[in-house]
Order: structure tokens, then C-alpha cells, then sequence
């Protein structure tokens, strides 16, 4: 059996101070999906990762959490937030959907940090992170990805490329015994994590590299 790498637990940080408005307007008993990413930029397989979760779990809402930087990205390969927000705003058209920049008001940089202050904030609220089958496969590398995995159940949307490998990789492995049948999708939201589903649905090809390789480059 191969040998993996494991990103270690991620150390506590204090939480942001409570005045910090996170504009999510969550109500208590909401069934909420959580999709993080760079949107760097925001495209159709996005949308369609968001749309397929929000009608197979039977969600209420969808945020879109872009992130400030993505700590394994290359920061002078990523747009400025503005862009990146309003990139995600054009496909995030279902107004059950709210694109977010909660990171950054609340000074998050890690996933794991911004899940713990979604929690403390809605304690009340039934939450689901979701991602990409690509993001899947590297999950294990996460800083804090366990806690993540305890903290709220998970639902991964199958993206080309990555449908066999994603089920085979280190992340899915461990937490093998906590896969959750397609046929109790609806029922995610309100499990004890760890849980998590593999969602399949037609594929959608679109990938934010391939859009940065073929967009013109910048005049200066």
C-alpha cells in the first residue's frame, strides 16, 4: 500500500471579534451548503458543482465562500477579490445562492479557521461543505482537513478527471466507512459528521485554469 502525506491538525486561533458583520442572513434549522474556492475564475462547473448540490441535498441556501488567497495557490496567479467576487456573482445566478466575502471581513486564511467561525456564528444552523471530486483528491493535504471532516458533513460533486482517482486517494480512504448511500442525499444536512456523499451528475468540463491559459494577456 502506498504511503501518503497527511497535512497535521490545524492550531486554534482566536475567533474574530463578534461586531464583524458576516452578511450571510442565516436563520436557525437552515440547511445551508458551504462551497469555498479561489473562483480565480469563477466559471460553469462551479455552478454546476453548486447547482447539483443544492437540489440533490435539498439545501435552502448555497454561499460562496471566496477565499482572500488560497495558501497553496500562487498569489501572483490569482485576480484581486473584486474581480473574483463579481466573477462568482455571474454564476451564481440561482437566488437561492449568495456569494460571500466572509474570509476576508473576518480575517480567515485557512478553511478550517473559517468553517469554525461559520459555526460559532451559527450554531444553529445544519451545514454542509461542498466540493469539487478534483478537490476531493487532494483533500488529505489540507491543513485541519479531519476537523473539517468532524466539524460538518460533506458532499462531493464528481468533476471530470478526478472521478476515480478522488475515490481512490488518501482522504476517501480514511474516511471510507463514513460514505453515505446516494439514496440518503437529502438527508446529509442533519447527520452527524463525519459524513459525506459522492454526488454524480452529467460533467461539466470547465476548469479556472483552462480559462487563465486562454484568456489574452493583459496590456500594461
Amino acid at each position: 500500500m502506498p504511503r501518503y502525506a497527511f497535512a497535521g491538525p490545524a492550531p486554534r486561533k482566536p475567533m474574530p471579534h463578534g461586531a464583524v458583520r458576516d452578511t450571510l442572513n442565516l436563520q436557525p434549522g437552515m440547511k445551508v451548503g458551504l462551497f469555498g474556492g479561489s473562483f480565480n475564475p469563477a466559471h460553469e462547473g462551479h455552478a454546476h458543482v453548486a447547482e447539483t448540490a443544492l437540489i440533490r441535498l435539498g439545501l435552502d441556501r448555497i454561499v460562496w465562500l471566496v477565499s482572500p488567497q488560497n495558501p497553496l495557490k500562487s498569489a501572483s496567479e490569482t485576480a484581486s477579490l473584486d474581480q473574483r467576487m463579481a466573477s462568482a456573482r455571474r454564476f451564481a445566478a440561482n437566488p437561492r445562492m449568495v456569494v460571500s466575502d466572509f474570509e476576508t471581513r473576518t480575517g480567515c486564511g485557512w478553511t478550517v479557521d473559517t468553517l469554525r467561525a461559520v459555526v460559532q456564528r451559527h450554531p444553529a444552523v445544519h451545514f454542509v461543505w461542498i466540493m469539487g471530486s478534483d478537490n476531493l483528491e487532494s483533500f488529505h493535504l489540507w491543513r485541519g482537513w479531519m476537523e473539517i471532516a468532524r466539524m460538518m458533513p460533506i458532499a462531493v460533486v464528481g468533476r471530470p478527471g478526478s472521478l476515480i482517482d478522488s475515490r481512490m486517494g488518501p482522504a476517501a480512504r480514511r474516511l471510507g466507512r463514513h460514505r453515505v448511500p446516494i439514496q440518503a442525499a437529502r438527508l446529509l444536512p442533519t447527520m452527524e459528521p463525519p459524513a459525506w456523499v459522492f454526488l454524480r451528475a452529467p460533467l461539466n468540463p470547465a476548469s479556472s485554469t483552462a480559462l487563465r491559459q486562454s484568456a489574452p494577456p493583459m496590456r500594461t
